[in-house]
């Protein structure tokens, strides 16, 4: 897979608008695709916890290293048996999920991995979003690119409803499910006339989702 050849800041990105889902009081955290460890980086520090991750490309790793407490460096699947049972208060999966040739059995092993009230925070790009829709249906089109909602390394694609449907199928109760990265653009509107304004998903590039066990 091409990961080698990622713009600069690919493993770098800060994600604000992933910090306001994680819950008050939490004392250990495991960022799953963490690159040089920004994004958990910067809520270790804030918040004071322990911060874990694991990061597939070695470079962006050991800066991790630098930052978090503890880093995994590899495909997330081969430790996923080193994590330990009942342990994080929260897992976060920003823009991973889609990476994975079996998201479902990482998202399932890793609920054994939560406290009991603990979650598991992802954002994953949205296949119907407006730009997304019109290569597919106006263009007729489905071509890997190098970044984006057809980036190359992509394994699965997914909707608002498909996100649901495979954490609650892995045994999840969801707590939060919302679009996020909304689209300035006009266009969804009127991709919208036809459907008489009922795929109004089309706005938002991903869907953010908070999700716990639910036995």
């Amino acid at each position: 897979m091409d990961y080698e050849n990622k713009a600069d800041d690919y493993y770098n990105h800060e994600r604000p608008e992933m910090l306001a889902y994680i819950p008050r009081g939490c004392k250990t955290l495991l960022d799953v695709g963490c690159g040089e460890g920004t994004f958990a980086g910067y809520i270790k520090e804030k918040e004071g916890l322990e911060a874990w991750g694991i990061e597939l490309m070695p470079e962006p790793g050991e800066q991790a290293k630098e930052r978090l407490d503890k880093v995994f460096i590899g495909p997330c699947e081969d430790f996923l048996d080193e994590l330990p049972d009942n342990y994080f208060d929260v897992i976060y999966c920003n823009d991973v999920l889609e990476h994975l040739v079996d998201p479902y059995t990482v998202l399932g092993i890793l609920k054994n991995k939560l406290t009991e009230k603990g979650v598991v925070i992802s954002s994953i790009p949205n296949i119907r979003y407006h730009d997304a829709f019109k290569k597919i249906i106006l263009q007729k089109k489905f071509e890997y690119e190098g970044h984006g909602i057809f980036d190359k390394t992509h394994m699965r694609f997914f909707t608002k409803s498909s996100i649901a449907n495979m954490y609650r199928d892995q045994g999840y109760k969801i707590l939060s499910h919302e679009g996020i990265n909304r689209t300035r653009s006009l266009k969804p509107y009127l991709y919208n006339i036809p459907f008489f304004f009922t795929a109004m998903d089309m706005f938002y590039l991903q869907f953010a989702t908070v999700a716990q066990r639910a036995d």
